[in-house]
């Protein structure tokens, strides 16, 4: 890798990976839990938080970043206690790179694992309740095995978008090589020097290839996590 990339690059490379990596992580726990209430709960006003959950996708990417930048900027609201009382300091550090790339790829998870749980037999828990199964005890051996396909195809389908986030990222964290330069921000660096095309060309095929590595890895997961 170093061979092909110069080191500046393969430092965005490495960025990618690990934000996108600790983006999905940290989003599955939230994600399966939203699923599975939107799948199961049936509350009045249920369009409406559905319509919420889902509006990172439809919102342009920069207005999330400058919605982040002003919640959790050092002046922000919550941004500003937690780096007063706790040390936590998410703008133009990779952790804010984490939290753009979590929230804009967290629907993509919700709607993959909620997919799966209304595609499954919802009379499974009843019936194992029924026979004396806890909640927890029905959340292991019945929910999570059901709701698997959805979870395999959602992380890696948010994974791949990760890889590709742009607008959120910049805006709340800004393009610090080494620091939130991931590699849509280190394209975008190149093509902002004179003669950078090619680092630009370079960058862009090594993101495509990237992309088709994830995806035929997920269609692969996917297949074999299907009962």
């Amino acid at each position: 890798m170093h061979e092909i990339l110069s080191p500046a690059e393969s430092q965005a490379l490495l960025l990618s990976l690990r934000v996108s990596s600790v983006a999905v992580v940290a989003a599955l726990p939230f994600a399966f839990a939203t699923a599975l209430f939107l799948a199961r709960v049936r509350f009045a006003g249920k369009a409406l938080v559905n319509g919420i959950v889902h509006l990172p996708l439809v919102l342009p990417p920069v207005a999330v970043g400058f919605l982040l930048l002003v919640v959790f900027g050092s002046r922000g609201p919550v941004g500003g206690w937690l780096e007063a009382h706790l040390g936590i300091r998410f703008v133009f550090n990779w952790t804010g790179a984490v939290l753009a790339s979590a929230l804009i790829t967290f629907p993509l998870q919700v709607r993959a694992i909620r997919l799966a749980l209304e595609g499954s037999d919802a009379t499974l828990g009843e019936a194992a309740r029924t026979l004396g199964a806890g909640p927890l005890d029905r959340l292991v051996n019945i929910t999570l095995p059901l709701a698997l396909p959805g979870i395999v195809s959602g992380a890696i389908t948010a994974f791949a978008a990760s890889l590709g986030e742009f607008g959120a990222i910049i805006t709340f964290v800004s393009n610090i090589p080494g620091q939130t330069q991931t590699l849509p921000l280190a394209i975008y660096a190149a093509l902002q020097v004179p003669g950078g095309e090619t680092e630009a060309a370079r960058l862009c095929g090594l993101s495509i290839l990237l992309a088709l590595i994830v995806m035929t890895a997920g269609e692969f997961a996917g297949r074999r996590a299907r009962p």
